[in-house]
Formats: structure tokens, C-alpha cells, sequence
């Protein structure tokens, strides 16, 4: 049995945290596995020492459903307490924030994809306690897609950015605590930093290994399986293809009305695609691009988790696209994720270079093999900061 870290603090409170103010960055989704929310665990473990919350992008309830839709501050129904939001007027906590804690508690589901944003948060939160002071707990949680793959380029610094902060492979298979680690070394962020690791967590588990409760995270994270596909599919964001929103199944549909499924399944006839079965449909979304248009595409299935690359599977689809359909794909324009000059699209890959060699036309293989030196040190550099 998997416990969080969590469960581990407040079924053993340390004494060292007695009598400190604590601040608390989390969302609806934090919870115990009996969906107990951390606030309240944290208020009754220690009374009277919880002074704010904090909530990354989409809003304390995960209810803002895209990028760049802000939350404003508010108050938590439930205690009392001041919410401030990380994703509205500043993605920062400024000082007023600071000075109503000591301690700056951490308990944030996260998917394991570089591109999603909470750690962004995280590491604007290390950078501001660092140069005010604070120290900064992170209570550990599962890498829902594991922690042994690794899977893509590294980002560029040209290519940083909210979607990105610093140089990490799309895929990394760390926990939450473990990238706190990593990048508050690795980076020179210079947080006073303490991770509460989770018990019984290994390396090879998936999401649905832990016995836990999946609470989505973000709108368009509804299960698992949706964190299993979103280190490849996430890159439609940048397009002008659908990756599903506005539907039942984000990112896991994916498709646009100028595509031919037939014709895009025959242009990746020869590329080796381990894992998964692309299963041609058409999906009409209620929002977002192409809404109340009928979309050809697919829905993308996961047969075998452990040899399924969800970033080679989606570029690969996205360079067939690009060759099939020239006149009819198009590059997202920005803004995306406050970025108003760069193309959303590089901002997601994280190399502008390897975009346009996708674009043109350079093999796919070939370009996984010019990464996989930056790839394996990476992978190697992690192992300092494994927990588990």
C-alpha cells in the first residue's frame, strides 16, 4: 500500500514544525485516500497554524479550463482562510504572501510531464522562499505515469517559459519531491527544502499500482489514462488540431476536419509505435477548437503502458500531418501561457530546431538519436535525487 506524504505528516506531526506559521500550496484535488482534504488533515494535526492557502493554475477547484484563465484571490469556504491565487494578477508569491508564513507546505498532484505548469509554480515558489527566507515542504506523491521512463529532448533556454522553466526532458519519471529535489540543486534555487517521502511507493508503479483514489488535477485530466498520453498530445495545443478539449476524452482524441485517418495511418505504416492502437473516428468537440464541427482523427488506446512512447507516437503523427496536409495545418499563434512573441508550439517541444527539422521533413528516428545523449545524462544526473 502506497501512503502519501500527507498521511505521513499528519499521522506523525514533527516536533519541528510545532508553533510555525504554515502556509499551504495545494488544490481540490489534494487529498488523503479517504478524500480528506490536506487543509482540513493540516488544521486538526496542527491547530491554529494554517494562515493561507495558495492554488496553482485552473483555480483552487479546477475549475478554470485553459491556459491563460485566470483566478482571482478569494476565501476558502470551508475555513476561512485566505486563498491566493498563483495563476491570476502574478504566477509569483510576493511578499505579502510570505509574511504569513514560516513554512510553505507542498501538496500538489502532478503528471510528470515537464509542460505541465504546477511545477512551474512549485519552482517560483522555491525561488521567492529562497531570497525571503522560508522554508518550503514538499509532501510527496506518485508520478502517475512512473518513475522509470524518460522520454524526450531537453528544453532549450531559448525555449523556457511557464510551460518550462528549466531544462528537463518532456518525460522525466520523478516524483513532485524528487524534482523539488533536482531542481533546487541542479539550479542553484536555494530553498531551504525538506520533502516528506511517500511509503511503498516503487518505481515501476503506474497510477493504478498505488491503490489510490484518482482525483483529476486539472479540468482536462480527468483519469489516469489521460496522464498516460498527455507527454505526446500535448503538442496539439500548439496546432490547430483538436486534442480533444471540449469533449469527453482530452487528449486522448485528437483530430481536425481537413484530416483522412486512412491516409495518416499509411504514412506511419513503417515507423515503429510500441504500445498503443490508434482507432480512427469522428468526434465533434462542444468548445475550444473546431466546436460543433465534425473532426476526423482518432482516439489514441494504450495496450501496453510499459513500451508505449507517447512523445515519439505524437510527433510522429504531427510530422505526417504537417507533410499530408500543408495547406490546411497551422502553427497555434500566440499568446500561449503569457509568452506573446514565441510560437506556443516551440514552447511545448521546448526546441524551436526541432521543429522546424520535423517540418522539414527529417526523419524521426534520427532526430530521437541526436537527444538521447542529453537524455541519458539527464537520467543518470536523477538518480541523485531518487527517494524511492
Amino acid at each position: 500500500m502506497v501512503t502519501l506524504g500527507i498521511e505521513r505528516l499528519v499521522s506523525a506531526p514533527p516536533a519541528w514544525l510545532r508553533g510555525q506559521r504554515l502556509g499551504l500550496l495545494c488544490s481540490q484535488a489534494s487529498t488523503d485516500r479517504q478524500f480528506r482534504h490536506s487543509r482540513d488533515l493540516i488544521q486538526q494535526a496542527f491547530p491554529g497554524q494554517l494562515t493561507c492557502l495558495l492554488a496553482p493554475q485552473h483555480g483552487f477547484f479546477a475549475e478554470k479550463q485553459d491556459n491563460m484563465v485566470e483566478s482571482a484571490h478569494g476565501v476558502d469556504p470551508v475555513t476561512g482562510l485566505p486563498v491566493f491565487s498563483l495563476y491570476g494578477v502574478t504566477r509569483r508569491p510576493d511578499r505579502a504572501m510570505l509574511d504569513l508564513f514560516d513554512v510553505l507546505l507542498v501538496d500538489l498532484v502532478d503528471v510528470g510531464t515537464r509542460v505541465y505548469t504546477f511545477f512551474s509554480t512549485l519552482g517560483y515558489c522555491l525561488e521567492e522562499a529562497a531570497r525571503l527566507g522560508k522554508q518550503v515542504v514538499v509532501l510527496d506523491r506518485p508520478n502517475p505515469i512512473g518513475g522509470v521512463a524518460v522520454e524526450g529532448n531537453m528544453l532549450v533556454g531559448a525555449c523556457a517559459s511557464f510551460v518550462g522553466l528549466y531544462p528537463l526532458p518532456m518525460r522525466h519519471g520523478l516524483t513532485f519531491g524528487e524534482l523539488a529535489r533536482f531542481a533546487n540543486e541542479e539550479f542553484a534555487l536555494g530553498a531551504d527544502l525538506t520533502v516528506v517521502p511517500m511509503a511503498g511507493w516503487q518505481r515501476p508503479m503506474l497510477f493504478a499500482d498505488t491503490g489510490l483514489p484518482w482525483i483529476f488535477p486539472s479540468p482536462n485530466m480527468p483519469t489516469p489514462g489521460t496522464a498516460l498520453v498527455y507527454p505526446g498530445q500535448v503538442v496539439w495545443e500548439g496546432t490547430n488540431l483538436s486534442e480533444g478539449r471540449g469533449t469527453t476524452l482530452p487528449f486522448e482524441l485528437f483530430g481536425a476536419p481537413f484530416v483522412e485517418p486512412a491516409a495518416l495511418l499509411a504514412a506511419l505504416a513503417d515507423l515503429p509505435l510500441p504500445g498503443c492502437v490508434l482507432r480512427p473516428l469522428t468526434f465533434e468537440p462542444l468548445a475550444q477548437k473546431w466546436a460543433g464541427q465534425a473532426c476526423r482523427g482518432f482516439q489514441l488506446h494504450v495496450t501496453d503502458p510499459a513500451s508505449f512512447l507517447p512523445y515519439r507516437t505524437t510527433l510522429a503523427l504531427l510530422q505526417a500531418i504537417m507533410r499530408l496536409y500543408p495547406e490546411d495545418f497551422q502553427y497555434k499563434p500566440p499568446p500561449y501561457e503569457y509568452e506573446y512573441q514565441r510560437l506556443p508550439l516551440d514552447l511545448l517541444i521546448g526546441d524551436s530546431q526541432l521543429r522546424q527539422s520535423l517540418a522539414a521533413g527529417d526523419d524521426l528516428l534520427q532526430l530521437e538519436r541526436r537527444w538521447q545523449p542529453g537524455l541519458a545524462a539527464f537520467a543518470e544526473l536523477r538518480r541523485q535525487y531518487f527517494l524511492y
